[in-house]
């Protein structure tokens, strides 16, 4: 089995394990809710909400899959390599300047 289909199937199990406890627990909250119990109105809402992202994540999960949706890092350029290289030396002489501040001179008594 191809490790796509492997980890698709994975996502559809969870997404069914996911919506069988939100099903459960709604009709678990709406049958207390029904019988006098007012803070599980709360939760009689909030297990659908909880149902919907789920289904979200799973079309996240299955399009992030799809070969065809990422794009292939370009090769960096020598200007764009050498921007780096410079902005790097930059960082290095702040992080040198902020060491050499932050150290107590010999003539502040410390």
């Amino acid at each position: 089995m191809k490790p796509q289909t492997k980890n698709a199937l994975r996502v559809h199990v969870g997404l069914v394990l996911a919506e069988l406890i939100c099903a459960s627990a709604f009709a678990f909250e709406l049958s207390r809710a029904l019988s006098g119990n007012a803070l599980s109105w709360a939760y009689v809402f909030e297990w659908p909400i909880l149902g919907a992202y789920a289904i979200y994540v799973w079309r996240k999960l299955l399009h992030d899959e799809d070969p065809g949706h990422f794009t292939q890092p370009t090769e960096s350029s020598a200007e764009e390599v050498q921007r780096l290289h410079d902005y790097n030396d930059y960082l290095s002489r702040v992080h040198r300047d902020n060491d050499q501040d932050s150290r107590p001179s010999a003539d502040s008594g410390c």
